[in-house]
């Protein structure tokens, strides 16, 4: 998986960067985690301070557009971000929270 970042915006309001960036993928379209951690290390960033929004993929296709708001600090993200992305991006989601969640969904 190849990511070349296509645009960056600074936002030092908010603490962040808006990265727009394109993927170039094998097989089918990653994860939103995979993604995160890749951009993550090609940032020098950790993986709590970035937040995916969008992966759009074209049926067929092994490109992928996306769209990411790079944090200066995963509290920077916490405080910013809605309930629902943390969640998506696994975000200050404890471990115990995420196995609980998995063994209710079992059930």
């Amino acid at each position: 998986m190849d990511i070349e970042i296509t645009r960056e915006e600074e936002n030092p309001m908010l603490h962040r960067t808006d990265v727009r960036f394109e993927l170039i993928h094998d097989e089918e379209t990653p994860s939103r985690l995979s993604v995160r951690d890749s951009l993550a290390a090609r940032l020098n960033k950790d993986a709590e301070e970035v937040v995916i929004h969008e992966l759009d993929t074209a049926f067929g296709m092994r490109k992928t557009l996306g769209y990411a708001k790079v944090y200066d600090s995963a509290d920077d993200a916490r405080e910013v971000e809605q309930t629902y992305m943390l969640e998506r991006n696994k975000i200050g989601v404890d471990e115990e929270d995420d196995e609980a969640s998995a063994e209710a969904e079992e059930a």
